[in-house]
Parts: C-alpha cells; structure tokens; sequence
C-alpha cells in the first residue's frame, strides 16, 4: 500500500508542479517597479510634451508663412510636424497614467483614441523620414532622370496615401477594447493585456518587418550612395567641394537615419526578439518583467521622434535656422528693452522730482 501510495504520489507530483508554474505564470506581477517609474516616466513625459509640442508649431508657423517655397522636402517635413503635434496631444494622458502608477482613469474610448494616435504617429513618422532620405537620394544621384519624383504634385500624392495607409493599418485599434481592469487599477495599452490575440507574436515579427526592416534598409541604402557618389566625385576630381545640395542631403538623411538608430530601432529589436523567443518557448516571469521594463524604456524612446521635425529643420534649413534664431532673439530682447525704458522713465521722473523740490527751497 505504501509502495502505491508513492507511486502514486510521484506520479502526481510533476502535474501539481506544472499547475503551480502556470499559476505562478499567470499571476506574475510585471507591475513591480511602479513606485520609480510614476517619477521617472511622469517627469520625462511632461519635458517630452513641452519641447515636442512648442517645437513642432513653431515649426509649422515657420512652414506655412507665404515666404517660403514649397518643395517636396518641406512639404514631408510638414507632414511630419503635423503627426508629431497630433501626437503631443495625447501626452497628457500618458503623464497622468504614470503619475496613478499605472491607471488609466479616462474610460476605455479614450485609451483606444490614445493607442490610435500612438501607432499613426510612429508608423507616419517612419514613413516621412524614409520618403525625405529617398527625396534627398533623388536630388543628388539621380536629379535629371528621376526628377518628376520630386515634383509639389507627385509629393502630395505620396502624403496622401501615405496618411490613407498608416490609417487603415491602424483604424483596428479603435474597435479593439485596449484599458484592462486589474486588481487595484485599469490598465491601458499595456502589451501583456493582447496576449490572448490569436498569432501575436507572428502579426507583430510582419508589422514589424514592413514599418521598421525595409524602411530602415531603404534609409540606409539612400545613405550610402549618396556617400558613394560624393566619395567618387571626389576621387575624380580632388578640388571639387560639397554642394549645397549634397551637404544638405548628407545632413537630412544622417539626422533620419540617427532618429531610426535612437528612436525606433530600440523598440522594434526589442519586440522582434521577445516575440521570436515566445514563438520558440513560453518565457518565465521574469523574462516577462525584463521585458515590460524594457519596452517601457525603449517606447520612451521612440517617442522622442516628436522633437526630430524641429531639429531636422533646423539643421537642414538655413532660413529657418536663421528665423528660428532671431524669434528668440526678439523675444528674449523685448522684456529687457522695455525694462530698460521703465527704469529710464522711473530715473527722469525721480529727477524732475530732485529739481522741482529744489526750485521749490531756493523760492
């Protein structure tokens, strides 16, 4: 009987272990660090919001003064200045979500509008950064034979379907529930409330591939024979010097493809590995945490592409760095002026007061 029973008993056991791993699984808090990231977040979020948001309409105030000539790269660069201030937008309810440590208080319309404008801004934003790196290729290597490409006209049919494609792909996310109630707060956008998607981890190894591998590998490529042709321009002629064309496509497409390494390669690697990994085994709950730390890291860092519109024209655009730079000086000179007058008249009153009093003894 005894024999029996510990048979029986370890027979037993391997499935009672099993069930005490899935339970422990699937109860895994991946929450822990909440007490550091409401502050580090939060205070992040709200810096994010401010530059984002002054820079990018300063921007568009700069783009749309009738002085300036609309060219196929101003106008992906205005395109770009637009989803980035869409997007500041939604900042707001970011900060206050981390500020609740994680709580989205909004409803879950709200979170599904937030998501929306998230994934528009990341996907529109990639996609106008390739459009300017191939733009800048065109101009330097291929300027006579594919020159209609860089025609106002053909640009603003590219901004269309580009803004048509990136809504359809995203317009799901708007009938898709996004805030999850837990056990002490909603949660909202959080990728541990899709796992039950059926073939997540294949849907998001294709997204990621299509809005991430092949538009970097387009701005790379674009790079590169850019450098190619200035290096054998040079080699052919070692006085010839960078055009102004060169010099400002080298620029563009160095700053696009820096915004590509800093900003969107860290999330898009970061999900293709995990996603390859859940493909291959069921990851442990700490692997889970790593990851939920992770991708909160490296989506903070995407979305610091809503400042790159600001710096690219900044760098690139001669007028507008010029323009940028005297609406500072300006503004930043006018309280000092008028402070000077102020203390000038306060001076020329005191002393027609010294004079009158004085006039008044001698009397």
């Amino acid at each position: 009987i005894q024999n029996q029973s510990n048979s029986k008993m370890a027979s037993t056991s391997p499935s009672m272990e099993m069930n005490i791993t899935h339970n422990n699984e699937s109860h895994c808090d991946v929450y822990v660090y909440r007490d550091t990231a409401k502050i580090i977040f939060s205070v992040f979020y709200s810096i994010l919001f401010v530059i984002g948001s002054c820079g990018n309409v300063l921007a568009l105030y700069m783009s749309i003064q009738k002085k300036q000539k609309l060219n196929s790269t101003r106008l992906y660069l205005i395109n770009l200045a637009i989803s980035d201030a869409l997007f500041t937008l939604a900042l707001p309810g970011r900060i206050t979500y981390y500020v609740l440590e994680f709580n989205w208080p909004f409803g879950d319309f709200f979170c599904r509008l937030t998501a929306f404008i998230f994934y528009v801004n990341t996907y529109v934003g990639m996609s106008f950064m390739t459009c300017l790196s191939v733009d800048r290729y065109v101009a330097v290597v291929h300027s006579y034979r594919l020159s209609k490409f860089r025609k106002v006209k053909t640009g603003k049919y590219i901004c269309v379907f580009i803004w048509l494609l990136v809504l359809c792909e995203t317009a799901p996310l708007l009938l898709r529930p996004m805030a999850k109630q837990m056990d002490d707060r909603v949660t909202c956008m959080e990728y541990f409330d899709f796992e039950k998607v059926p073939s997540l981890p294949i849907i998001l190894l294709i997204a990621c591939v299509f809005g991430y591998c092949i538009p970097m590998g387009i701005t790379l490529f674009c790079y590169s024979q850019i450098n190619l042709k200035l290096c054998k321009a040079t080699k052919e002629n070692p006085l010839t010097e960078k055009t102004g064309y060169t010099k400002k496509a080298i620029t563009i497409i160095f700053l696009v493809l820096l915004a590509f390494m800093v900003c969107f390669s860290p999330y898009h690697i970061n999900i293709m590995q995990f996603m390859v990994r859940k493909i291959l085994y069921q990851p442990s709950c700490w692997d889970q945490k790593i990851f939920k730390l992770s991708l909160q890291i490296t989506v903070s860092l995407m979305n610091i592409n809503c400042c790159t519109d600001p710096v690219i024209y900044f760098f690139a655009f001669k007028g507008y760095k010029r323009k940028v730079l005297s609406f500072f000086r300006v503004n930043l000179s006018a309280p000092q002026s008028s402070t000077a007058k102020t203390y000038s008249e306060s001076n020329s009153f005191s002393h027609n007061l010294v004079l009158a009093s004085e006039t008044q003894k001698a009397e």
